[in-house]
């Protein structure tokens, strides 16, 4: 196969978050709730909160996207590639040790 390989990573790190909550629990939290209807609700009462749909809210820590560009025989070692790209940038440190693989894309 001639061609290379686009490969976009991340860097993940051990303080790293990563939750999903969905709408319903939002909802359920009184503090939130109490935002919600004194934002949108001033001045009415007996307001209630309720979702036709459970939509799912990531919270996760925003990182950078780091690409190497590898050829397309070495499909099958595209984690250790990204994993040693890393390295030879100094981005792998201590706490920050994991590489996860975002997208790939064929040129």
């Amino acid at each position: 196969m001639d061609g290379n390989i686009m490969v976009t990573y991340k860097i993940l790190c051990e303080s790293d978050l990563n939750q999903e909550i969905s709408i319903s629990e939002l909802l359920e939290n009184e503090k939130i709730a109490k935002a919600i209807k004194s934002e949108f609700a001033k001045g009415y009462r007996n307001i209630a909160l309720a979702s036709n749909t459970d939509a799912v809210i990531k919270i996760e820590t925003q990182k950078e996207l780091h690409t190497v560009e590898v050829s397309k025989n070495d499909f099958a070692d595209l984690l250790v590639l990204a994993e040693e790209d890393a390295n030879n940038k100094k981005l792998l440190k201590k706490e920050c040790d994991r590489v996860e693989l975002v997208n790939i894309e064929t040129l």
